[in-house]
């Protein structure tokens, strides 16, 4: 038997937790799913992949202002 995922929200998802981006870290890979369709598809990708994602969005995101 596999082990569950522990899903986790972006902290930037709010309070509403309507639309939100949910990831889990499993099996050398990182899985993100939509909340609102829990049981859908998944995107499973590796924790290289992934950190270079952050990595990439970070530096194109335009400022937040504070």
């Amino acid at each position: 038997m596999g082990t569950s995922p522990v899903w986790r929200r972006s902290t930037y998802s709010g309070n509403s937790g309507d639309d939100c981006v949910e990831i889990a870290h499993l099996d050398a890979r990182v899985h993100v799913r939509d909340s609102k369709r829990a049981t859908g598809s998944r995107l499973a990708v590796s924790s290289s992949a992934w950190a270079e994602f952050l990595n990439h969005v970070a530096e194109t995101a335009p400022s937040q202002p504070t």
